[in-house]
């Protein structure tokens, strides 16, 4: 059955993530060494240990999931199960953990393009005021109407009903009371550190266009997916392109994962901490299989 490894984004991680993988084979506790060198700071304890305070700070877990999605992928790999596997794809940071699965970058690459961008999207929020908002139960149409009226943006199209809103902090919560008033079921404020996918994070993006012009990037084995248009990006250029501009544009995680769908595959397999995006999947189409791989045991499934 063609298969579609999509992995986690911000938001996904826990303390703990990565432990078990690390305790059990070799090869995952040979990437966490190998990050942990290249990184200069100790990413392995602060993904197992903790304080969860340090592993929610966008620059910490940001390279954490992508470490711990690629020991997943490692494992896969050696137990000879990714041969159906057509594609990747991945939500917001997770999209280059989905091109180093791919080989656009190699393991070394993909973690400092990772960690750069994570560096980059914390100083940014430092830099400014903002926050996000979940929307639960609207339509496309209705929020970003909401958006216009109180110049925010759309920053998340996660599943039907489920969208994430992003921008100046007052303009955000603004937006919150307005969509309370015109009658919307669910508007929630986020607990975030800034208002990632959004203007706001401009800086972000700038800094880090200049830091990949001089990353090596290969043409993808197989279909990569991109969140910038819920289409396959499929040269270096256009994946560096698209690359840059998800930092200030909305990932379109609804249209990535029914892209895969009309193209055929049959199996999604989540690797990273949560089952978020295997929830999505179910709220967007629960005839879509899915499976999640978090912890050690999940892969002997």
């Amino acid at each position: 059955m063609a298969t579609a490894l999509i992995f986690s984004g911000q938001g996904a991680q826990k303390v703990g993530m990565g432990k078990s993988l690390y305790d059990n084979d070799t090869s995952a506790k040979e990437l966490y060494s190998q990050a942990d060198e290249i990184l200069g700071w100790d990413l392995s304890g602060i993904s197992f240990n903790g304080p969860e305070e340090s592993l929610v700070e966008t620059k910490v877990c940001q390279p954490a999931l992508f470490v711990q999605g690629m020991a997943l992928f490692t494992i896969l790999e050696k137990q000879e199960r990714t041969g159906d596997v057509a594609m990747t794809m991945g939500l917001s940071l997770g999209e280059i953990t989905a091109l180093t699965a791919a080989g656009v970058f190699d393991f070394e690459t993909g973690l400092k393009v990772v960690a750069e961008r994570g560096r980059l999207m914390q100083q940014a929020c430092e830099q400014t005021v903002g926050t996000m908002a979940s929307v639960i139960g609207e339509s496309r149409e209705d929020v970003e109407a909401l958006c216009a009226d109180y110049d925010v943006q759309v920053a998340n199209l996660n599943c039907p009903g489920q969208i994430v809103i992003s921008g100046v902090k007052d303009k955000v919560l603004a937006a919150v009371e307005a969509g309370r008033e015109r009658g919307f079921r669910r508007v929630i404020p986020l607990n975030v550190a800034g208002a990632y996918h959004s203007r706001l994070m401009e800086p972000a993006r700038d800094a880090f266009a200049a830091f990949l012009q001089d990353i090596p990037f290969n043409e993808p084995r197989i279909t990569v997916i991109s969140n910038t248009t819920g289409d396959a990006v499929t040269t270096p250029t256009a994946i560096r392109e698209a690359l840059v501009r998800q930092v200030v544009s909305p990932v379109l995680w609804e249209d990535c994962m029914r892209t895969a769908a009309a193209r055929g595959i049959g199996l999604f397999w989540e690797l990273g901490s949560g089952g978020v995006l295997s929830g999505l999947a179910r709220r967007t189409d629960r005839s879509w299989k899915t499976q999640s791989f978090s912890e050690y045991s999940d892969l002997a499934s």
